[in-house]
């Protein structure tokens, strides 16, 4: 692949990144009262649902997060410029920029 068409590459990932970002807090915006909610996402499609479940907020630390749910069931090699990894766990999957967490998102049930 050519440095341009890398490039294009990023910024496509970057851009559908955003847009399914975007769509998940407007739909978690419709729902107005609830405290909290899971987002689910099976066969590409985002489910918001109430949920107690507890997951690493946005800005953690990759340490803290490790240090308040403990180590992973599964880890994902960095991708792409900034480094975006994947941690799983039981039940959740985190995102991190860097070291730091940008979204958490619960996984549907094996």
């Amino acid at each position: 692949m050519t440095g341009t068409n890398k490039a294009q590459a990023r910024v496509t990932a970057r851009g559908v990144a955003a847009t399914v970002i975007t769509a998940m807090m407007a739909a978690a915006a419709g729902l107005g009262a609830a405290a909290s909610a899971e987002t689910i996402v099976v066969n590409d499609q985002v489910t918001l649902r109430d949920s107690d479940l507890a997951r690493p907020s946005r800005g953690m630390s990759m340490k803290a997060v490790e240090s308040k749910f403990g180590a992973p069931q599964g880890r994902h090699p960095a991708v792409g410029k900034p480094p975006i990894t994947r941690w799983d766990y039981q039940g959740f999957a985190v995102f991190f920029e860097n070291d730091h967490v940008i979204h958490a998102v619960v996984t549907p049930a094996s």
